[in-house]
């Protein structure tokens, strides 16, 4: 009886790798890579560029948790490439860009310096660089380490502080050592497929989703095992990495503006876009 379980559980756990395997190289073959690869310390990061090459100080755009460059280039990427120079960059183990640093690539500070040297191998020496949501730590850990290539920084709704709480449980899930890989190579994609179109209109509320927005983002990249527990440990160690860093806020210098919604219930305006009110005594 045990022994039948047990072949059971194994034969369905098998079924699922595959499935998902395969439904993996189906998403792959769906969105293929839009720009080119760029040699960096380790391996290559996927960056497309548009606009023209003399529109002025160049724009980097950088994406946020559980996304990819397409995400920026709908949202931003192409207007601004009508009188700019713009740079989109898939981070470490998003898109098309490759993990190699492991978990050290989880850290801002890491992906702040990959951008930087993302940058160099473009003849970039200063950008306007904006970030959304996760990549709201990213951008200010450029601007703290690199500060004189920052020329200016744009955070749209940003994580830049720590926050009360943990995070959501699938995270925490597949980040963990071993059963995460597990988790994202069997249930996460043929679970959360079917589910893409309602978990991204959930992240618009209240407004409603662009048309067509989770084929045009090619959202369903996340949802390979590889990228899914890469985005998981970039989030799972976010909140420790922002501990460290805002404190030496007081030292960015460059030009910033922070864009947010008043009724995001993500990333709290309150938390991560405002000095917080103290009340007397």
């Amino acid at each position: 009886m045990i022994l039948n379980i047990s072949l059971g559980v194994m034969l369905v756990v098998g079924l699922l790798a595959l499935a998902t395997a395969v439904s993996a190289l189906v998403i792959e073959r769906q969105h293929p890579p839009a720009g080119r690869l760029v040699e960096v310390d380790g391996g290559r990061l996927h960056v497309l560029e548009l606009g023209a090459e003399n529109g002025g100080v160049p724009i980097v755009l950088l994406h946020g948790a559980s996304g990819n460059l397409q995400d920026m280039r709908l949202g931003l990427g192409e207007r601004l490439a009508r009188n700019h120079r713009v740079i989109l960059i898939d981070r470490p183990g998003h898109g098309w860009s490759a993990r190699f640093g492991g978990d050290e690539d989880a850290s801002p500070l890491r992906q702040a310096a990959l951008i930087a040297q993302t940058l160099d191998a473009l003849g970039v020496t200063r950008a306007i660089v904006i970030g959304h949501s996760f990549a709201g730590a990213i951008v200010t850990a450029f601007a703290l380490d690199f500060p004189e290539r920052a020329a200016a920084l744009v955070l749209l709704a940003p994580v830049t502080h720590p926050w009360p709480g943990g995070i959501v449980w699938f995270y925490t899930l597949a980040s963990a050592p071993v059963i995460g890989p597990l988790f994202a190579r069997t249930i996460v994609l043929p679970m959360a497929f079917p589910l893409l179109r309602t978990l991204a209109s959930a992240v618009f509320a209240p407004q409603p989703m662009p048309p067509d927005y989770v084929r045009h983002s090619a959202l369903a990249l996340l949802l390979r095992p590889v990228a899914f527990v890469a985005n998981a440990r970039d989030v799972a160690r976010l909140k420790e990495s922002v501990t460290r860093q805002s404190p030496r806020y007081a030292e960015i210098r460059a030009p910033t503006v922070i864009i947010t919604g008043d009724r995001d219930t993500i990333v709290s305006p309150d938390i991560h876009s405002q000095r917080p009110c103290r009340t007397p005594g």
